[in-house]
This record gives C-alpha cells, sequence and structure tokens, in this order.
C-alpha cells in the first residue's frame, strides 16, 4: 500500500530540490560556464521535479509556493495552502542557504546579485517579474492543470528561455530563493538587493495565478471548452514570450539564442496546446486551415493571427524597452542577398508546419508527449541552420514584432511583410506535402498542437 507523503517527508524533499538547484547555479556561475551554464541550472531543475514530484510536488521556489497557494485561494486544483506555502518556503530558503555556503566553500569566492552591466534595478525586477511569470504559469498549466508525462521538461526548460534571455539583464533568478541565497554568500557586497528581486518574483507568481484563471477558467468552476476569448489570450501570451525571448536573446549576444528560443516555444505549447492548439504563428495556422483535415473552425483564424501579431508587437516593444530602448533590424544578414533569404525563410517554416501538421493534427504521431518537443526543436534546427542569413524568423508574428520595434530607430517596417510572404509560402507548401504523406490520415478531431493522449484528456474535461 502507498499513502500521502508526511509533511516531514515533503519539507526534506523542498529542502534537497532548492539545494540542488542553487548549489549549481552557484558552481556554473563561478566556474564562468556562460555557453552551458543555463542548461545545466534547468536540467538540474528537470531531474529533481521528477525525482521529487511525487513526495512534495517539486516546487523549490518560493513564488512557485506563492503561486499555489493563491491557486487555491481562488478555488483551483493544487490544494496549498498559506500555511503550507510557509513551510515549504522556510525549507527552501534554508536549502539555498546551505547550497551557496557549500559553493562559496568550493570556489573560496561568491558572486553579488544585482543588475547586469548598463542595466538598472528596475529592468532587472522588471525582467525577474517576466520569466518567474511564465515559470509560474508553466506550472500551472502544464503540472496542475491536468496530469502529464512532461511537466518536468516544460517547467525546466522555461530556465533555459529566461537564462539566456533575461539572464545579461538580471543575472536570470526567478526564484526567491535563489536571490537570498546569492545574497547571503555575497554578504558585505551589495548585500540587499535580494528585496527588489523578492518583490517582483512574487508579483510575477501572483500575476500568473491571475492570467491562468483568465486562460482557463474551468479551473475554478465549471468545466467548459475554452471559447475564443480564452484561445486569444492563449495565443497572445504564447507569441508574446516567444517573441520576448527572441529580441532579449539578440540583443544581449546570447551564446545558445536558437536553443532558447526553442526552449521558450516548447514551454509555451506544453502549456497551452489545450486551450488554443498554441499555434504562436500566423505560418502555423494558415497551415493548418490549408489541410482538409477540419482542424480548426475558419471562424477562428483572423482572432488567431489579430493575436499572435498583437503578442509579437508587445513582445518586441517590452525587449526595446529592457534594453534602453534598443532594437535590431529584420532583413538580410551581412552580404546575404533576399533570393537567398527567400529560400532560407520558405524552407524552414515549412519543416516547421510540416512538423507541427505531422506530430500534433496527424493521427499518426507515435510519441505523443512529445509533440512540444519535437516543434519547439524546429526552431533550434532552423535558427542554427539559417540565422547567419535571414535571421531565422520562421513566423509572421516574429517579423512583425522586430520590423515594429525597429522602425523607431530607422527600421524598414516593409521587410516584415517580405519576410511574412516568405513564411507563408512555406505554410502552404508544408499543407500541399502533407496531404500527400497522410493521405490515410483522415482525422477530423481536436485543434492542433494536442498528442492523442492530450485529445483524449481534453475530451474529458470538456
Amino acid at each position: 500500500m502507498t499513502g500521502e507523503p508526511t509533511m516531514q517527508a515533503k519539507l526534506s524533499a523542498e529542502l534537497l530540490g532548492t539545494f540542488i538547484l542553487i548549489f549549481t547555479v552557484g558552481c556554473n556561475v563561478l566556474a564562468k560556464n556562460a555557453v552551458w551554464a543555463g542548461v545545466s541550472i534547468a536540467c538540474s531543475l528537470m531531474v529533481s521535479i521528477y525525482a521529487l514530484g511525487g513526495i512534495s510536488g517539486a516546487n523549490f521556489n518560493p513564488a512557485v509556493s506563492f503561486c499555489l497557494a493563491i491557486t487555491n485561494a481562488m478555488g483551483g486544483p493544487g490544494g496549498m495552502t498559506f500555511d503550507t506555502a510557509g513551510k515549504y518556503t522556510l525549507m527552501q530558503v534554508g536549502g539555498g542557504i546551505a547550497a551557496s555556503t557549500l559553493y562559496s566553500a568550493l570556489y573560496g569566492s561568491a558572486f553579488a546579485l544585482g543588475p547586469g552591466k548598463d542595466f538598472g534595478w528596475l529592468n532587472a525586477g522588471l525582467a525577474e517579474f517576466l520569466y518567474t511569470f511564465m515559470l509560474c504559469f508553466v506550472v500551472l498549466n502544464a503540472a496542475v492543470a491536468r496530469d502529464t508525462m512532461y511537466y518536468g521538461l516544460a517547467i525546466g526548460f522555461v530556465i533555459v528561455a529566461g537564462a539566456y534571455g533575461a539572464g545579461a539583464i538580471s543575472g536570470g533568478c526567478f526564484n526567491p530563493a535563489v536571490a537570498i541565497a546569492i545574497d547571503f554568500a555575497a554578504s558585505g557586497r551589495d548585500i540587499g538587493g535580494c528585496a527588489l528581486y523578492i518583490f517582483f518574483e512574487l508579483l510575477g507568481a501572483a500575476a500568473a495565478a491571475v492570467v491562468t484563471k483568465a486562460v482557463r477558467p474551468g479551473m475554478f468552476g465549471v468545466q467548459v471548452a475554452p471559447g475564443i476569448g480564452e484561445k486569444c489570450i492563449s495565443e497572445f501570451l504564447g507569441t508574446y514570450f516567444l517573441v520576448l525571448t527572441v529580441g532579449l536573446n539578440v540583443l544581449g549576444a546570447s551564446p545558445a539564442g536558437a536553443f532558447s528560443i526553442a526552449a521558450a516555444l516548447m514551454c509555451m505549447i506544453y502549456s497551452l496546446g489545450d486551450v488554443s492548439g498554441a499555434h504562436f504563428n500566423p505560418a502555423v495556422t494558415i497551415a493548418i486551415a490549408a489541410t482538409k483535415r477540419d482542424a480548426m473552425p475558419s471562424s477562428d483564424i483572423v482572432p488567431y493571427i489579430c493575436a499572435q501579431c498583437a503578442g509579437g508587437i508587445c513582445a518586441a516593444f517590452t525587449y526595446s524597452m529592457l534594453y534602453l530602448g534598443a532594437s535590431f533590424p529584420l532583413g538580410p544578414v551581412g552580404d546575404t542577398k533576399w533570393t537567398q533569404v527567400a529560400v532560407a525563410e520558405i524552407m524552414f517554416t515549412f519543416v516547421l508546419c510540416y512538423v507541427v501538421l505531422s506530430v500534433a493534427v496527424s493521427t499518426k504521431t507515435n510519441a505523443p508527449q512529445f509533440f512540444g518537443l519535437a516543434i519547439g526543436s524546429c526552431v533550434t534546427v532552423g535558427g542554427f541552420a539559417i540565422g547567419g542569413i535571414s535571421g531565422g524568423s520562421l513566423n509572421p508574428a516574429v517579423s512583425v514584432g522586430i520590423a515594429t520595434a525597429d522602425t523607431f530607430n530607422g527600421g524598414n517596417i516593409v521587410n516584415c511583410l517580405v519576410y511574412a510572404l516568405f513564411e507563408v509560402i512555406g505554410a502552404l507548401m508544408a499543407a500541399g506535402v502533407f496531404e500527400m504523406t497522410h493521405a490515410v490520415d483522415l482525422d477530423q478531431s481536436l485543434p492542433v498542437s494536442i498528442g492523442k493522449k492530450e485529445k483524449a484528456m481534453a475530451e474529458e474535461c470538456f
């Protein structure tokens, strides 16, 4: 027989998981592991979630515990009371302090918490707010809202998205226990900055609970199918965090930009696939609409595209604001010609849309739990392959966002229309090839970006 873990077991799990996470953070920073630090930290969180999730829920973050307590107070699932959240927080902070003491002893030094070079505390706070929001939102939507196998992957890889994206601005904590532990180890060197970080991280956690209720009202009351309002909010949010991560990686000269952007896309797909289908890309929406599968109502097409473009534009202004008005142009890279851009954008948008259709719309998917990883990885494929030619947009909403923000620095808005044309051509090619390769697949079921098991779960709910 198996029973509910005791509170002592839960608290021990929270202390251990937070210790592992923060010890990994400190060792990577002190070793100056700029290229792989984000992946290492993300993987430490992911493996600890899978190892200890069945014991304590694997929060390892006071912001996550706070978010779960707010969600519970609002009538949502999770069962985390503020009393339990407080106990978890004490263990998380204790584990963090123990970890920072050990990494400081191991390396004989520590590092201070604070904004990156040329950035202010408010910039750092906003960066912490945004990616703590994203982290808590993914927790609620990929782990709490429904039972999935990929929750650890989705939650852990928010760190890949945020560390390479916002790390240059704030250091990329997204966790009050991390902020406190760093400040504790660096006692005497700018100590006290964790207070601002904690404020913005808890604010992000609270916002995640509120926005989740807007996206999934069924979590907090009567179960109903998502309406066009919830779907459009979903498309806006997913596209927003995709484009935000694009911009922050480019402006921060990230060593792993395409991988970070792919992680952001994957995490949001896993979070919102059963709400809107998680297109986050007008080319994907057009590719799905162009198939004969009736995968989405025709009345959803225009609202989806408008929500995606709005998300892209808002994200572009956000990353430009965080970087003190800086932006970057959309267009051929270096001496590249427009004909090369055309081939690059068409071919890799084709790859992205074809994979979406094959793993999310088709009933022939053999690995339904990996649909988000497969689709997100298309950005890794295209971003590294053609980033030096076209920048690797592969998405009209990304193109519109980049070009719109850059108009304030003399950029050409027309370029986004040219890119969008190439990307739509790639999408239509993908739809045509999909109809040929999947001719026997006549699935007429739920919207895109939900694998077979996801469809079954959604049907049970709605």
